[in-house]
């Protein structure tokens, strides 16, 4: 049965308007949660806490307070966050309070207006910024049927949402448990071997206590070079070879897409040098802000390194056991050679001297393809939750949108727990 009985919202709710009072130590940090969008979007539903609190006296003059059980909407930065006011609060102008004017179900309009949000961000207007006017939002047309049919409806998503949301909650954990027991694989392989039967030694070490006997445990200068960038900032271009900054810098093997700065002939003649441009089998690090991360170079395609990476390579060396040992066990180790006040840094000098497990170049060799092969399938599992993951989320928008609107018969649905 479809809701033929829609309306606009200033039929059915008064809106409020936000604010914030000025930065005066007697307008803060009072008991009146204030909320922004960002507390909006954090929110589960309801909304009692937000980062910041207002006096009464701030509330009274530089915000407004509505009443429990009204909706805090988000309408810039981001527009279509949605939560039911679980207590008195105030909020911010970057969101409108929805108070109800006449007889409701709070959480049927929730809902409703929870899976409108692109309908809504299509509404909003401005050039520095997108933002839903207090008039769009008054004449925005929802579906209100009777109050025992919100009720129904309401009662429905609560049951069937619960349902959807243990299942999420279920797929998140097993991803989360899938790249913990892959972290764990890769740290036994990078310090213990292929192979499980071999004599272990002692080693001094913050990130792991032993290593097969027959390894090494050496400073990274003893078998690798590190050639730093050139430091100066080039001119950007729309089009030309890519850089790649720390931001661009993932686990695993280099990813190009991911460059979003470009430089031109010149430029990258100075910068990608005999000495500085990467080849295939190198690694590219990142020392800088995402500090820890090697990239395997997979790739004949010219690039160049933005500032803050850095070039490792090896005549003899299995690079991609390099790039496992320092994407995991060596990162105790780096972290305590971080220095920089405003963001994290490895310098040159204390990468040169880190301490790497290194065994034969044919153990490496054996490593590296046990990891490749768990890699694929643990990539293939994770994609396959992640995908699970999305199609909960396309299901929970469909349902919501079918019951909202009364494509289906909640009375003959399922919804209850009897």
């Amino acid at each position: 049965m479809i809701l033929e009985r829609s309306m606009p919202l200033r039929r059915i709710f008064r809106v409020v308007n936000g604010g914030t009072p000025a930065a005066a130590d007697e307008n803060w940090g009072g008991p009146i949660p204030w909320a922004t969008p960002i507390d909006v979007g954090a929110a589960d539903r309801t909304i009692a806490r937000t980062q910041r609190t207002l006096t009464s006296l701030g509330a009274r003059t530089g915000s407004r307070i509505v009443p429990e059980g009204s909706l805090i909407l988000s309408t810039r930065a981001p527009i279509g966050y949605v939560a039911i006011s679980d207590t008195e609060l105030a909020f911010n102008q970057g969101c409108r309070a929805l108070v109800p004017a006449v007889p409701l179900d709070i959480r049927f309009f929730y809902y409703q207006l929870s899976s409108a949000a692109p309908r809504l961000q299509s509404l909003g207007q401005g050039s520095t910024f997108q933002e839903l006017s207090s008039d769009a939002l008054e004449n925005y047309v929802v579906h209100v049927p009777e109050l025992d049919e919100q009720r129904r409806i309401a009662d429905f998503l609560d049951v069937e949402l619960s349902h959807l949301a243990a299942l999420e909650r279920a797929r998140r954990r097993q991803r989360d448990l899938l790249a913990e027991r892959w972290q764990a694989t890769v740290t036994k392989l990078v310090t213990r071997g292929a192979d499980d039967k071999v004599d272990i030694r002692k080693v001094e070490n913050p990130a792991f206590d032993a290593i097969p006997a027959s390894w090494s445990l050496v400073p990274l200068k003893r078998r690798w070079r590190i050639i730093d960038c050139k430091h100066r900032t080039p001119t950007y271009v729309a089009d030309g070879y890519p850089v790649v900054s720390p931001g661009d810098v993932t686990p695993g093997r280099l990813d190009l897409t991911r460059a979003h700065r470009f430089v031109g002939k010149d430029d990258f003649r100075d910068l990608a040098d005999d000495l500085r441009r990467p080849r295939r089998g190198d690694i590219v690090y990142s020392r800088n802000a995402s500090v820890g991360i090697a990239a395997y170079v997979d790739t004949d395609d010219p690039f160049t390194m933005g500032q803050d990476v850095c070039r490792i390579t090896s005549a003899d060396q299995n690079q991609l056991y390099l790039t496992h040992f320092l994407n995991s066990v060596a990162t105790p180790q780096l972290e305590q050679m971080q220095i920089g006040s405003t963001f994290s840094r490895v310098n040159i000098g204390a990468l040169l001297e880190l301490q790497v497990p290194c065994p034969p170049r044919p153990e490496q060799d054996r490593i590296v393809a046990r990891l490749d092969e768990g890699q694929r399938r643990v990539d293939s599992l994770h994609g396959l939750l992640t995908e699970q993951i999305a199609l909960i989320a396309e299901r929970r928008q469909a349902l919501i949108t079918v019951a909202t609107t009364g494509q289906i018969d909640v009375r003959t649905a399922r919804g209850t727990d009897e």
